[in-house]
């Protein structure tokens, strides 16, 4: 009897240009050979050169989506990307009420290109609800300063926002490195009190839309893969520098990755 594949349900955005997203997410999923559904939980307008336009999905048929994934298929680890309102994250976290499933966090807040995708209301709904609930937060720095005040760009902030991320109730932390400074992004994942540093040479290159997604998908799936958190980290990161190191190149802007290796 052949073995069923693993099974990753992601609710997040749309992005039109594939490059972040759901898109991003399922490309994702599908190189690491897991099976992945999909909650909308916002329609993006946007290419390499930033966001045009969101349209927010109704909360009630994010939570519909969610329940049909999970009452049919069913879903070994959950993803969640950008909810685009409290409501909708409000909807996201009851629905998720009595599960109790490895979920990886990815805390959007802005685009690359600087539009919001969250209000605030559903930042507190990050904080209060989503948060305590996640097995990893996966924030980059920009995104760790706005949830909790705290801009971790040095080894006193770091310790810092850790303590804050603590108090809001996180289990393990994943400070993404790539908004940082120097020859070197470290991305630091926080797990049972120790600090493991996760390091590259730092590209440049202007084809880093969705990495933030991607990053987040692939730990995901190694999860579902059964692998150790660290390992799962370890694999997603340098799954992402590899899709860094060999993007299409397209677009005038912040162009997409290659997902395909």
């Amino acid at each position: 009897m052949t073995e069923l594949p693993k099974r990753l349900l992601i609710i997040a955005g749309s992005d039109s240009s594939a490059g972040a997203g759901l898109q991003a997410d399922l490309k994702t999923a599908q190189a690491f050979g897991v099976y992945a559904q999909t909650v909308v939980t916002a329609v993006t307008v946007q290419d390499t050169g930033g966001v045009r336009a969101v349209h927010l999905i109704p909360s009630e048929i994010v939570r519909s989506q969610i329940e049909a994934a999970l009452g049919d298929i069913g879903v070994d680890v959950l993803k969640i990307g950008m909810l685009g309102s409290g409501c909708i994250a409000s909807a996201v976290d009851d629905a998720l009420n009595d599960i109790d499933l490895p979920l990886v966090l990815d805390p959007v807040l802005l685009s690359s290109s600087g539009t919001r995708l969250l209000d605030d209301e559903g930042v507190e709904i990050l904080k209060s609800r989503l948060i305590p609930r996640a097995l990893l937060v996966t924030p980059n720095l920009p995104e760790a300063q706005a949830l909790v005040g705290i801009l971790p760009n040095s080894d006193y902030s770091l310790r810092n926002a850790i303590k804050a991320f603590t108090l809001l109730g996180a289990q393990n932390i994943l400070f993404k490195g790539g908004h940082g400074e120097g020859d070197m992004v470290r991305d630091t994942l926080v797990s049972d009190g120790q600090q493991t540093i996760f390091a590259s040479p730092r590209q440049q290159t202007r084809h880093t839309h969705g990495t933030g997604c991607t990053l987040a998908t692939a730990i995901a799936c190694g999860l579902a893969l059964g692998q150790s958190l660290p390992d799962a980290v370890a694999g997603a990161h340098a799954y992402v520098q590899n899709a860094i190191r060999t993007a299409p190149g397209l677009g005038s802007g912040n162009g997409p990755l290659n997902h395909q290796i």
